[in-house]
């Protein structure tokens, strides 16, 4: 088998421990095997480091072990050819399961081409990444923390959510505030209503009635100081994103024009994906990667499972939060696609259909440095007219009608 790495080094990383096998070729000569282990402080790694330049290795693969192999990957970044590659592509052969021949395998596989490294993006990026999956988390716990706050309000039979629309508002806050401070009165309660919730005080004086005990006092002061902190949180965060996202302004220009997608989404496409879309081949190759494609899997001439493959789930979360907001707007091309799937296919297929066609339109945009030009509501009736007009003339004349079609007079 032809060797395409002479020089080359296979990592087995681990938590604390980092074995390496290095392989290298003399002009002539038959290849040679060193095998040591190191520690994972950074001071070992350099150790590490000088060794492998010591020993003229040009390139170095390991597994993508959790986030383990990340101080690795910052410590050689830039000395050597640096693949990180899926786990699944390494399997070796069962019942031969140890540290040293994993290193040794890779180390085999690196020398002969085997490996394909997965997208490991550049410092910069790698740095957005960190913010908007961190701002995430915090946007997720605080859907969660509101949820545990509704939970409460319930136990104390206050139905406020029934009657305001957002828990967290205004008029919500004002009065969660003043319950916690003693008052129990339902109509000064009521009052304590902001803007329009002001239209519904005889509703909020009946929703506020409820009984409110120490313990839920407590529990009330604390969820409350926690989403303050939450919020708190992601306003910091996103300060800081849109200050490193400047450089990017087109890019997320773009990317706002396309129905669905708002600042916060456009953000976590440029951290995952990038503001230039030429790493990836075609459009096919990103949405596989993304996970937003159906399974591949066919065996004797069936084909089995379409199930989504794995992917990257910070984007493919918000490829379909993007999808859901799409497919409930009016009047556009994409809400048209989600109502016209969902009634066939069922909703969660109609929205990752969607979350692909947006995935597309972006790729296509940021490509040809274009902007999103919406088909309109109407468009795949406008598509396939003759097959619409068939089809609701012959419903008409099941219903015992008799049609005749005339096109409509044009206005002077």
């Amino acid at each position: 088998m032809e060797v395409v790495h002479p020089n080359c080094c296979g990592l087995d990383v681990h938590k604390k421990t980092v074995v390496a096998c290095l392989i290298t070729t003399p002009p002539g000569g038959r290849p040679s095997k060193e095998i040591r282990t190191f520690g994972t402080m950074t001071g070992d790694l350099l150790d590490l480091k000088r060794w492998l330049e010591q020993a003229g290795c040009t390139d170095a693969a390991m597994e993508s072990t959790g986030v383990y192999w990340k101080p690795i990957f910052n410590v050689l970044e830039g000395a050597f050819g640096l693949l990180v590659v899926n786990a699944q592509h390494l399997k070796a052969v069962p019942g031969r399961k140890t540290d040293v021949k994993d290193a040794e395998w890779i180390a085999d596989l690196l020398r002969h081409g085997l490996l394909q490294g997965s997208f490991i993006p550049a410092a910069w990026q790698r740095e957005l990444r960190d913010l908007t999956r961190y701002r995430t988390t915090l946007v997720e716990e605080r859907a969660r923390t509101i949820a545990r706050l509704q939970k409460v309000l319930e136990d104390t039979n206050l139905k406020l959510a029934s009657v305001a629309t957002d828990i967290t508002g205004k008029s919500a806050r004002a009065m969660l505030a003043a319950l916690l401070h003693g008052e129990s009165d339902p109509a000064r309660l009521a009052e304590l209503a902001c803007g329009r919730m002001r239209e519904k005080r005889s509703q909020l004086e009946k929703a506020l009635h409820g009984n409110l005990k120490p313990h839920h006092r407590f529990l009330l002061a604390d969820i409350l100081e926690h989403l303050d902190y939450l919020e708190n949180a992601v306003e910091r965060t996103s300060r800081e994103i849109e200050e490193r996202m400047r450089p990017f302004a087109e890019a997320l220009a773009r990317l706002d024009t396309i129905k669905g997608i708002s600042r916060r989404i456009a953000e976590i496409w440029v951290a995952e994906v990038g503001p230039e879309v030429s790493r990836f081949s075609t459009v096919a190759q990103l949405a596989s990667w993304a996970g937003i494609c159906p399974g591949n899997a066919e065996s004797a001439g069936k084909h089995k499972s379409g199930k989504i493959r794995r992917g990257n789930p910070w984007l493919m979360k918000a490829l379909v939060e993007a999808a859901h907001a799409a497919g409930h707007s009016k009047d556009s091309y994409l809400s048209a696609q989600y109502h016209r799937l969902s009634a066939r296919r069922g909703k969660r297929r109609a929205i990752i259909a969607v979350a692909h066609s947006i995935l597309v339109i972006a790729y296509c945009l940021l490509k040809r440095k274009d902007v999103y030009q919406d088909l309109g509501g109407n468009y795949f009736d406008q598509r396939d007219s003759q097959a619409v007009r068939k089809r609701l003339v012959g419903r008409l004349e099941q219903l015992g009608f008799q049609v005749t079609l005339a096109p409509a007079l044009q206005p002077a």
